[in-house]
């Protein structure tokens, strides 16, 4: 099946692609972070330990994540208006189920099949905008449709927190249903069917890949409570790492990969990949605990709690265009190593000043700073991520950068968390502090490590030889005589 669609006039034009495709975005990455000020009233109300909450959040972040990149081939080969309109119903039905859940453990499984439904979803809404929209209008397009994208992240902590506090935890998954119920029929009638290459589904290595980062998970998550000889936890740890080894080996083999291992013979592709996936896990452990603390310790409200998040969550609306000049004059590179760097200054100030009275003003030049270098990451780095490959690779290495954030995302939360265990714990203000400070420096140190493994990428010139040398023979000597004629 290699049928495609062009801009169609029954699809009642781009205005209505870039509201469906927007709003069902916005639901998908609001989830990633909408529920993290929630989690202390999560607790209260279904009980549940640190690890608990932890699947709380990596439930979602897991699935989504190791689904991704299988989600648009699905709907490539069987049609992405109809895949996107099942991931659109499956992650409608799972908000319902979370929002209904009688205990912390129906909780999880509802997020974990909400990761599943928003895996199938997100990657189809870019691939559907650029179906429909002409090829003159994409980058106004993908500009807006990134905006809303970014809104959501930005968002997510304070309407979580909103609704937790005005009017209940639940309301933060009964958000998603009546937009889920509208967008459906919307979909089905404004959306035009298209098709991408129809290639054989990588299932094998999908099912090796959730299958080891879920056991990975599963035994640091466990390891504080059933401690690090347990063997359930010993088991999750190496069958995990084994079967991730074995995902390896058969990503090089395959023809039709999921994640072609090919692309990380490019320095640049694998710098910015390791980036990212550090400068997630960093964030989102850093993220999950400092709402906790904020609410818990200091007496925040949820909404509160919310508010003074968003000078890191919600810097990139201002800096963002900054970042995006900076890349075009000096390249990405610098824009990005000097973001991750400056965010671990962020963290590591606040692990200095984190104690169990500290003032709102005391923190917020770590707040401040944490949210300037994320800003400068985001928009370059995905620049990044598109320059290290060949056109026709985009696709694939957009999706892998995409599932190695998430992946980045669920392994902070369980790194993070089991090191707060380690030093600390919910009995005492104190205690949690305790736990809080070493955490969010290992997170500081991640995010330093991750501005070196930016630094890993070649510049411009470099970055475009590297890319061509993986290409394959002849595409050297093509490059090179283009940027001598430039």
């Amino acid at each position: 099946m290699s049928q495609h669609s062009e801009p169609s006039a029954r699809a009642g034009g781009v205005g209505w692609v870039l509201v469906i495709t927007g709003v069902a975005g916005f639901m998908a990455a609001l989830d990633n972070l909408v529920v993290t000020t929630a989690l202390p009233s999560i607790r209260e109300d279904l009980g549940g330990g640190l690890h608990d909450l932890e699947w709380t959040v990596s439930a979602y972040t897991l699935t989504f994540a190791v689904l991704l990149m299988f989600g648009a081939a699905l709907g490539d080969r069987f049609g992405r208006r109809r895949l996107f309109m099942v991931g659109l119903s499956v992650f409608t039905l799972a908000s319902a189920a979370a929002a209904l859940a009688p205990g912390i453990d129906s909780l999880i499984a509802a997020r974990a099949v909400q990761g599943v439904g928003a895996a199938v979803m997100m990657p189809l809404t870019l691939t559907l905008l650029t179906a429909a929209v002409p090829a003159e209008k994409r980058g106004m397009a993908y500009g807006i449709w990134g905006a809303v994208n970014g809104l959501a992240v930005a968002s997510g902590p304070l309407i979580g927190g909103a609704l937790t506090e005005h009017v209940s935890w639940q309301w933060i998954f009964w958000l998603n249903v009546p937009l889920g119920i509208a967008l459906l029929p919307l979909a089905r009638l404004r959306l035009s069917e298209s098709y991408g290459s129809g290639a054989r589904l990588d299932v094998t290595g999908t099912l090796l890949a959730s299958t080891g980062l879920f056991g990975i998970v599963y035994g640091l998550v466990r390891g504080p409570v059933d401690g690090w000889t347990g063997k359930t936890v010993l088991l999750g740890l190496f069958a995990g790492s084994a079967l991730l080894a074995a995902f390896v080996l058969h990503s090089s083999r395959a023809r039709n990969a999921m994640l072609p291992m090919r692309l990380f013979r490019s320095r640049a592709f694998s710098g910015i990949n390791a980036a990212s996936m550090l400068m997630y896990l960093g964030m989102f452990g850093s993220i999950f605990l400092l709402s906790q603390y904020l609410q818990g310790v200091l007496g925040y409200s949820p909404t509160e709690a919310g508010l003074r998040m968003l000078p890191w969550t919600g810097m990139s609306v201002l800096i963002a265009p900054l970042a995006g000049i900076l890349s075009d004059r000096i390249g990405g590179r610098p824009v990005v190593a000097a973001g991750l760097f400056v965010q671990a200054a962020g963290l590591a100030y606040l692990s200095a000043v984190a104690t169990a009275d500290a003032s709102y003003g005391s923190q917020l030049p770590g707040l401040v700073l944490s949210g300037i270098g994320m800003a400068l990451f985001f928009a370059p780095a995905s620049a990044l991520v598109m320059a290290s490959v060949t056109a026709k690779e985009q696709g694939v290495a957009s999706g892998a950068n995409n599932a190695l954030r998430e992946v980045g995302g669920a392994l902070g939360i369980a790194i993070m968390s089991s090191i707060f265990s380690a030093q600390g714990g919910y009995e005492s203000a104190q205690a949690f502090v305790d736990g809080l400070r070493p955490a969010i420096a290992v997170g500081a140190g991640v995010l330093a490590l991750a501005g070196l493994a930016a630094l890993a990428v070649p510049a411009r010139r470099g970055a475009v030889l590297a890319m061509a040398e993986a290409s394959g023979p002849g595409e050297r000597a093509k490059v090179l005589e283009t940027t001598a004629s430039r």
